[in-house]
């Protein structure tokens, strides 16, 4: 099995997501002209400081009804009756990483510290919402593969943490991903770092009637 890693990965900021994760419900939250143009400017700062990179490994797969086993070396398994549901009917997955990099992270521990408190939320706000949208940039591009073999990633993925997917299993991605390459660690309590890290998987189906 071989890694695709994506060095780049061309992401807007989603200013819609941005915006509603700092609180704004559209429609009736009320924000000033003012207020809206620095959040605005701290989000054009912010994302010149996001390094989106990521990486993405295609796997087959068996499972029990309450394991997702791995075809691989070690034959790894990620324990989730709630993962082997979504992957019900799935001989394949895709397993994939993005990454905001470390200066956003610096960055923002840097005006926490500095008390600039709205900057850093918003700084936060940027790379959390670009590190999930890499992660459906990732899921665009393996569909436009898979289209090729009339075939289609699942319209939902998962992430360790999630329900009965414990964050435990995010060693298996961090080891099978080789996050390492993307400058991503993994400390013994299963955290990713840089902290704007995150992984997730999605299963592979044929395309019916095709």
């Amino acid at each position: 099995m071989n890694v695709h890693f994506f060095n780049s990965i061309p992401v807007i900021p989603p200013s819609k997501e941005i915006f509603s994760r700092l609180g704004q419900v559209q429609g009736i939250t009320r924000i000033t002209a003012a207020r809206r143009a620095e959040v605005e400017r701290y989000i054009s700062e912010a994302s010149a400081l996001v390094e989106l990179r990521g990486a993405a490994l295609r796997c087959n797969i068996r499972s029990d009804g309450e394991t997702v086993t791995i075809a691989s070396e070690n034959n790894p398994a990620l324990k989730s009756a709630a993962l082997a549901n979504l992957l019900d009917g799935c001989a394949e997955m895709v397993m994939f990483a993005a990454t905001a990099g470390e200066t956003i992270v610096n960055a923002i521990a840097r005006d926490v510290l500095g008390s600039d408190v709205t900057r850093a939320v918003v700084f936060d706000a940027v790379a959390s919402e670009m590190t999930d949208a890499g992660l459906d940039w990732i899921m665009r591009y393996w569909n436009q593969e898979l289209r090729r073999e009339n075939k289609t990633l699942t319209k939902r993925r998962m992430s360790a943490g999630y329900g009965d997917f414990l964050l435990e299993n995010q060693k298996i991605f961090h080891a099978l991903l080789d996050l390492n390459c993307l400058g991503v660690t993994i400390t013994p309590q299963y955290i990713l770092v840089p902290e704007k890290s995150v992984t997730g998987v999605a299963g592979i189906l044929s395309v019916q009637g095709e």
